[in-house]
């Protein structure tokens, strides 16, 4: 058994590359489950502009962390 210490990486995608509001989105959206328009509501933005964060966030994601 090894004895190295498990980091968050282990457990999901870095993302690190992510601006503060792409990366509030992703971890809203994506992996707890908040839909698009009760995200937008709850953060007083446009359900649309929730959709473009999310696409610019899974965009960076799967370029590993490029501009989209």
């Amino acid at each position: 058994m090894s004895s190295e210490q498990a980091s968050l990486v282990d457990f999901g995608p870095d993302l690190s590359p992510l601006t503060d509001a792409e990366r509030e989105a992703y971890v809203a959206c994506r992996e707890n489950d908040v839909g698009v328009r009760e995200f937008a509501r709850r953060t007083d933005r446009r359900p649309g502009t929730i959709g473009n964060l999310l696409a610019r966030a899974e965009a960076r994601l799967e370029d590993g962390g490029g501009i989209a």
